[in-house]
């Protein structure tokens, strides 16, 4: 294992409806084996970070401001080019099939797409969303999965709008959320109002979404309600039920192993402003799951990270400024605290 190399990334932002919170905002980098965090963009909400899984020098931020990137291992940013004006970026994608392409999910509801490792970009569409659970924020794209065969096959996750899928590489997109609400509306587990009169207001309230060459045409959702998998391109979902394996319901994010497509990683909570988490793992693609971190967080897990080369290392990162990681599989951890930040929103490895 190479540990030296590693740079660790988190994003700060500001939370909906916080007045004149405490905390910085931007990006933070630290250096395995080194102390502390650098400041490396500041004065801006950051709400997604990704290092690129094929170049570890080049770094993508999706901010309040759009998007930024760095060739040099994020010493310096630079303001990506859009023809468009650029919205506010809360997820990011690097196409596992087009290393060149990546593509964003922006606020109000926008895909975006560069061929050329991010360093200019097309905004490609503005998805009709149902007017379903209505929230005093316009819809975010939250996350973004490719098919692992298909490179034409995307899905995206909102908050809070449920999934939609595109079947022509993110140009148009179909509502696979009612599937979502008719669970809620059978299940009185599965119904959750927050703001809207809406029982199925926690099925649409999506975080995070991802594939897997394992099962190629299956898709994993993480919501406010758990986790719950597709195999018909969305038609259908079902249930995962943590619940049996975790006291912890609210999941805010799931990665599949770089190294081994058979094993999941989901970051569970309380609710979005909680203090406590878990940090589950699945080696039989979501089957059964136990308990992998050995951490006690104090707020919201909000991001896991899972570097691209090496399955010893793991970060996770929990919303008020707690970032844990292991460098041997789990069987130690360290802290590494950020400075005072708002809310912690992104995490990547690389």
């Amino acid at each position: 294992m190479n540990t030296t190399a590693t740079r660790l990334f988190a994003a700060s932002g500001n939370f909906f409806g916080d007045v004149d919170p405490p905390g910085k905002l931007g990006l933070f980098r630290h250096e395995i084996g080194s102390a502390g965090w650098i400041h490396v963009l500041r004065d801006i909400p950051v709400y997604a970070v990704q290092v690129d899984p094929h170049d570890p020098d080049r770094v993508i931020a999706g901010t309040r401001d759009g998007l930024y990137f760095s060739t040099d291992g994020g010493n310096s940013f630079e303001k990506a080019s859009c023809r468009q004006p650029q919205r506010a970026i809360w997820s990011l994608l690097a196409d596992p099939l087009t290393p060149a392409c990546w593509y964003a999910g922006g606020s109000p509801a926008s895909i975006y797409r560069s061929l050329d490792h991010g360093a200019s970009w097309d905004l490609i569409a503005e998805p009709a969303i149902p007017d379903r659970a209505r929230m005093p924020f316009a819809p975010r794209v939250m996350r973004m999965a490719v098919h692992p065969e298909r490179a034409s096959d995307l899905y995206a996750t909102l908050e809070i709008a449920g999934v939609i899928r595109s079947t022509d590489g993110g140009f148009t997109w179909s509502d696979c959320s009612a599937p979502l609400i008719a669970l809620s509306d059978a299940d009185p587990r599965l119904q959750s109002r927050i703001v809207c009169d809406m029982g199925a207001e926690g099925m649409l309230d999506g975080h995070a979404i991802c594939t897997s060459s394992t099962h190629p045409d299956r898709v994993l959702l993480a919501c406010r309600m758990g986790v719950f998998e597709s195999d018909d391109g969305g038609g259908h979902w079902t249930d995962l039920r943590l619940g049996r394996f975790s006291e912890f319901s609210y999941a805010r994010d799931i990665r599949v192993s770089p190294q081994d497509p058979s094993t999941l990683y989901a970051c569970m909570s309380v609710a979005s402003a909680s203090k406590n988490g878990a940090l589950m793992r699945s080696v039989d693609f979501g089957a059964t799951w136990t308990r992998f971190d050995k951490i006690q967080p104090h707020g919201t897990l909000m991001a896991v990270s899972l570097h691209p080369r090496d399955s010893e290392q793991v970060f996770i990162a929990a919303r008020y400024g707690e970032v844990f990681g292991t460098l041997d599989g789990g069987a130690s951890w360290e802290e590494i605290p950020l400075p005072p930040i708002q809310h912690v929103y992104g995490l990547s490895c690389g």
